[in-house]
């Protein structure tokens, strides 16, 4: 069975232009959403409940089926699996129950792991430069040095925690891992 995916990323934008190549290209049933930018495709998700073996999932364009070259040929390589085939109306034209569409797919494959892998290797240098320039990174202490010599003070004088954790204007918890962590460094 053919069952088509039309998307559009906001509610002003108009499906008509997908719905009416999806119908051109026999698609039995059509399904329609109107997501924004946000990650969640509900409608999508439904499709990919409702697609059965040897069902073709057909898009206007191949962007409509992820938001990245990963992301899509993740849902490809799934679909595949699933001996579902994708057709892509549009731009470029593949099929992936031809060999030509899946040999397509396999380029689409290895570009998507050469950037995976190009991404990783940027993030790691440039955590390593950051870390010879002395920035750590990540989400500053909620307790600074001196708030946790004061605590200690407050402590020994036999202050409660709750006391202590008022005093320097930090939670009871956080004090506590606070405190907890300098015994352990």
């Amino acid at each position: 069975m053919l069952i088509g995916y039309a998307r559009v990323s906001t509610t002003d934008q108009d499906t008509r232009l997908q719905l009416d190549a999806l119908r051109d290209a026999g698609c039995e049933r059509i399904y329609e959403e109107h997501a924004s930018t946000r990650k969640e495709r509900p409608v999508f998700v439904q499709v990919l409940d409702v697609l059965r073996d040897g069902d073709v999932l057909v898009v206007w364009k191949l962007d409509r089926l992820g938001r990245s070259l990963i992301q899509l040929v993740n849902t490809i390589n799934d679909l595949a699996a699933k001996n579902i085939g994708v057709r892509v109306l549009t731009g470029a034209p593949i099929d992936t129950s031809s060999a030509t569409g899946r040999f397509q797919l396999s380029l689409f494959a290895a570009f998507a792991e050469f950037e995976r892998d190009l991404t990783h290797e940027r993030v790691m240098a440039g955590l390593a430069a950051a870390r010879r320039a002395g920035r750590i990174g990540g989400r500053p202490r909620a307790i600074n040095d001196q708030q946790l010599r004061k605590a200690r003070t407050l402590i020994d004088a036999g202050w409660t925690m709750q006391a202590v954790a008022d005093d320097v204007k930090a939670d009871r918890v956080t004090l506590w891992r606070a405190l907890n962590r300098g015994k352990n460094d």
